[in-house]
């Protein structure tokens, strides 16, 4: 029941006593009104002093990991007659003292990936029957980063790797057995400002001799001597494919240079970003991994060397024709199963098939109709 109700409650009884001259049904008019009225004055007066402040928690989680944040509250003298902490994504809303003021945590529900805005948190208070409620709001919410999970690699027997039903870790599953995973070469392309960490045999001397900066040597991965991740999210069939590709993308980044490193090529992008056995790219291209949308144009590959393995990643229902003129080292990695060929690998839900497999099975199947 909540305070108009309440009141019409009250002017009920004060009609019914009035028509039927009974003075008896006075009271229950006045407690009433007087129950009412005093319940919107406290919580109305309790909540003017109250301030919410939204404390942002970390900038990056990963999918599936809670999401904690902090909610100060400042109260004024007047004691609370009851209160929570509310948030639209928090899993529940803890109770707030009588004093009112405190620190309290919350922890938000799993997240999809991506960079999400969250609203503000807020308080809300209400008298202990719920005849007026109101909320306090904070001026301002939180952002967060939220990352593609990775999940292990595991095979098939026909895969051509290693043990059946395996996880693929280390050297011993996909990357090593199944592919030829040599060290990255790496090319010189031009210059760039010092980052912190690298080491002292990519400085360019010169010039910081003549002008005094320190400048590196800007490195790229050469691409024929290393494994190829293709994220194409141009046609996908809905968002939890799309999601499903992303997360095989990141899964197979990680394994594959753990094997001795790989290139990542993302739609939109000119250039693969080459991430080492150390992983010290690994946390820039996680990010651009979270971020990735539907649509837009297929990655460019032409403009990268294809000598070694290439992983297509994809969320579309259907084969994309952009792996047609691949080598014979391609790999089509899916949510969804290829007609006539079974998987070499699965990974974070989608499967991976291997082109040239598939063309020799067709050819084999028309020699035989033949």
């Amino acid at each position: 029941m909540t305070a108009r109700s309440t009141l019409v409650l009250a002017g009920a009884f004060l009609l019914c006593g009035a028509a039927f001259d009974s003075p008896s049904l006075y009271v229950p008019a006045i407690a009433l009104a007087l129950l009412a009225t005093g319940a919107r004055l406290w919580v109305g007066l309790a909540a003017r002093a109250v301030r919410v402040e939204h404390e942002p928690g970390p900038w990056s989680i990963v999918e599936g990991d809670p999401y904690r944040f902090g909610v100060v509250i400042h109260a004024g003298r007047l004691p609370l007659p009851g209160a929570r902490a509310v948030h639209p994504l928090a899993k529940r809303s803890p109770r707030v003292g009588i004093r009112g003021s405190g620190r309290i945590t919350m922890e938000a529900a799993s997240l999809r990936r991506g960079r999400r805005r969250l609203a503000p948190a807020a308080v809300r208070i209400s008298d202990p029957l719920g005849l007026h409620t109101t909320e306090i709001a904070s001026p301002r919410g939180d952002q967060v980063l939220v990352l593609p999970r990775v999940a292990p690699v595991t095979w098939s027997a026909e895969g051509g790797a290693g043990t059946a039903g395996g996880e693929g870790h280390g050297i011993e599953g996909l990357g090593h057995a199944l592919l030829d995973t040599r060290a990255i070469e790496f090319e010189l392309d031009g210059l760039r400002p010092y980052r912190q960490g690298s080491p002292a045999s990519r400085i360019h001397w010169p010039t910081v001799a003549r002008v005094g900066e320190v400048l590196e040597h800007r490195l790229v991965a050469s691409v024929g001597s290393s494994p190829l991740v293709v994220l194409d999210s141009s046609a996908p069939a809905d968002e939890e494919a799309l999601d499903r590709a992303v997360r095989a993308a990141a899964s197979l980044c990680v394994h594959l240079a753990r094997s001795g490193g790989c290139a990542l090529l993302l739609p939109g992008e000119r250039r693969a970003l080459e991430i080492d056995s150390q992983l010290r790219t690994w946390p820039r291209a996680h990010a651009s991994l979270a971020v990735v949308a539907a649509g837009g144009p297929r990655p460019a590959i032409g403009r990268v060397r294809m000598a070694g393995e290439i992983f297509w990643v994809t969320p579309a229902a259907v084969v994309p024709g952009g792996t047609r003129g691949l080598g014979p080292g391609t790999y089509v990695v899916t949510p969804f199963p290829l007609p006539g060929l079974r998987p070499a690998f699965s990974v974070a839900g989608c499967h991976g098939h291997r082109l040239d497999l598939a063309k020799r099975r067709r050819g084999i199947a028309a020699t035989r109709a033949a």
